[in-house]
């Protein structure tokens, strides 16, 4: 690690003649790069000399925009072709980080050529159309709208013993926790030595070695210099433990991490997780090792998330802070926690397509592996009894020694989320909930009574039908079919996801009390969600299974085979035709889902690529089982 470098230039440095200093002593940095985010989650990475930025250093302070080609971002039906003009508008209120690249050494100063990130905003058209403005919008209307709740009902401060006159800030604010594969390039463990791994509980905890032991450490200690506070990183469930070479290297890596850091204001939160995901892929890769934040990169193995954490506080007049969701050891929440945690149980059917917008993010939602698949949440058995429920959706994260530390844990997110939006729809919906119970005027009591209603049993903001509550385990004491009439059924794709937004209207438009986030901006985050899930299962997941299916070859020798070998190759063959084979008479699943994404039948392509994944398990279960039986390979 180069010591003496400029890691971070704070909001409060973002000044002419503070920017200039800081560039003639670090001449090492020689470019600068504005990072907007589209409404996929990529960040922009535009290259300019800082020479150039210096020199129209006003410009870049003042609001004047830099142009880009809107049709390189993620914005369909927004930049188009015939009018593709975005303009990059620089953030003056959020930290700015630099990316060195140690690969690239400059010579004078023999330190790492560096490049300033400025997060930025995209306008088109004169107007905000990326996911960091849709985040800072949704943050300024929950303050604005907990405002005016405040005018109309000032006993939602009763439990602290202050009124409005008394704060000076609302303070919204959210953590991430990022989890990850790391593994040797090239090298691929087999599925039943990382299930069985996983089982045996033989990873989690257990010590880093290695490169990835140096790797990790290098990444703590540069987190820690950028000022983001890491609390810990360390094994996750998964992975196999690898093996010791001559050299004493080791090789054959693959292995799950975890690394968790300190809480910010919700936008730079988002800031933060988007630069250490960079951060974890370069110093890996330095040490010679992929990384990978797909949510389920491994099928039947521990996927990936980024549990999301939500706080909400008041800054007082005098200097000190107050929980708003935090009551003591007389009830789990107060109003405005209850409110919140309702909020986000009834609208997470229009919440969830921006969380889960993925393949792979639906195939990480499976039962049996501690991710959330029901809309529940869990609150302890009693105020002074906490829960630590990892079935559930939504979790209440409470230390009765630290009431500042009282927050909800969103456990659905995962590493390709985008935080951004994630977190701007948790906010609004939170919203929705809080502005009930305010303007309901319901004790603490009521609500907890209504968040822990029976199916059938009514109530006034949560609907009828639903259970929103559960100290069980949701995996272990329901069944299937339980599961799917307390708390709802959940899709199983992307196509079944997005359809929510079209089905619960009235929730879409608790969604759209953030002015920013208008019908044309959910209309074009649909179109992109809808086009890459098509373009992943066409060109990446049909290929990668037909290359899967071509290996299933036959391994008996006829006269050596038992009547048992025959007739499980003849079913493993019967679903290798019906999968990828096409004849005069008939089509193969695989060029069905292709026609019917031709055709833009989404939800023929969505039935029919379920159909796949599950005869693509059926074809790996029957062929592990073949593979087995046989004495002689």
């Amino acid at each position: 690690m180069i010591e003496n470098l400029i890691y971070t230039i704070p909001s409060d440095k973002h000044t002419k003649n503070d920017i200039i200093e800081f560039m003639s002593k670090n001449p090492q940095i020689k470019f600068v790069s504005l990072v907007g985010i589209d409404l996929s989650g990529n960040d922009t990475d535009e290259k300019i000399p800082m020479t150039l930025f210096l020199d129209d250093i006003d410009s870049f302070l003042n609001g004047v925009a830099v142009q880009t080609d809107g049709s390189s971002v993620v914005l369909p039906g927004i930049a188009t072709l015939n009018n593709a003009k975005v303009d990059m508008i620089a953030d003056l209120d959020c930290n700015w980080f630099v990316d060195y690249n140690y690969d690239n050494v400059d010579p004078i100063t023999n330190r790492p050529v560096g490049t300033l990130k400025i997060p930025c905003f995209l306008y088109h058209d004169n107007k905000p159309v990326d996911s960091r403005y849709i985040l800072k919008s949704s943050i300024e209307t929950f303050k604005k709208s907990l405002w005016e709740a405040f005018d109309k009902n000032p006993r939602l401060l009763d439990t602290y013993n202050i009124t409005k006159d008394d704060v000076e800030e609302i303070v919204l604010t959210s953590a991430t926790e990022l989890e990850f594969w790391v593994k040797t390039p090239n090298d691929i463990a087999q599925i039943e030595e990382l299930s069985t791994s996983q089982v045996l509980c033989e990873q989690y905890w257990t010590r880093t070695k290695g490169n990835v032991r140096t790797a990790l450490e290098q990444t703590l200690d540069l987190m820690d210099k950028y000022g983001f506070e890491p609390e810990m990183g360390h094994k996750e469930v998964g992975g196999v433990r690898a093996q010791l070479e001559s050299s004493g290297k080791f090789n054959h890596i693959m292995e799950q991490l975890e690394v968790d850091w300190k809480f910010f204001s919700a936008l730079q939160a988002a800031d933060n997780e988007l630069f250490v995901r960079i951060l974890i892929q370069e110093t890996f890769r330095r040490n010679g090792l992929d990384v990978t934040f797909m949510a389920k990169p491994i099928d039947g193995v521990a996927g990936s998330g980024m549990h999301t954490h939500l706080g909400v506080s008041a800054k007082l007049k005098d200097g000190s802070r107050i929980n708003l969701f935090h009551v003591g050891k007389e009830h789990f929440l107060s109003e405005i926690g209850y409110g919140a945690v309702m909020g986000v149980l009834k609208n997470y059917e229009v919440m969830n397509p921006f969380i889960s917008s993925t393949n792979n993010s639906l195939k990480r939602l499976k039962p049996g592996f501690e991710a959330p698949i029901c809309t529940v949440t869990s609150l302890g058995l009693a105020p002074d009894n906490p829960s630590r429920n990892r079935t559930i959706l939504i979790g209440l994260i409470r230390d009765l020694d630290k009431p500042m530390a009282t927050r909800f844990e969103l456990r659905s997110p995962n590493p390709h989320t985008n935080t951004y939006l994630a977190i701007a729809v948790s906010y609004t919906a939170m919203l929705d909930g809080i502005l009930y119970a305010a303007n309901s005027n319901k004790s603490k009591d009521d609500l907890l009574k209504e968040l822990s209603k029976k199916p059938g049993e009514d109530a006034d903001y949560l609907e009828k039908g639903r259970a929103y509550r559960t100290e069980e385990d949701v995996f272990e004491d329901f069944t299937e079919e339980e599961r799917s009439k307390y708390f709802g059924k959940a899709p199983s794709t992307v196509f079944e996801n997005l359809a929510q937004l079209e089905a619960n209207p009235e929730k879409v438009d608790v969604l759209k009390k953030n002015p920013v986030f208008t019908d044309k901006i959910i209309e074009s985050f649909k179109i992109a969600a809808l086009s890459r899930w098509a373009t992943e299962i066409e060109h990446r997941v049909i290929t990668n299974y037909m290359k899967e299916i071509r290996a299933s070859r036959i391994l008996h020798a006829p006269e050596k085979a038992l009547d048992l070998d025959i007739s499980r190759w003849t079913e493993i063959n019967k679903l290798r035709h019906t999968l990828l084979k096409d004849t005069y008479n008939s089509k193969s699943l695989f060029t069905s889902t292709k026609d019917a994404f031709k055709n833009n039948d989404y939800e023929l392509a969505s039935s029919l690529y379920l159909q796949i994944e599950d005869s693509m398990s059926e074809l790996r279960e029957l062929y592990s089982s073949y593979e087995k039986n046989l004495l002689d390979l």
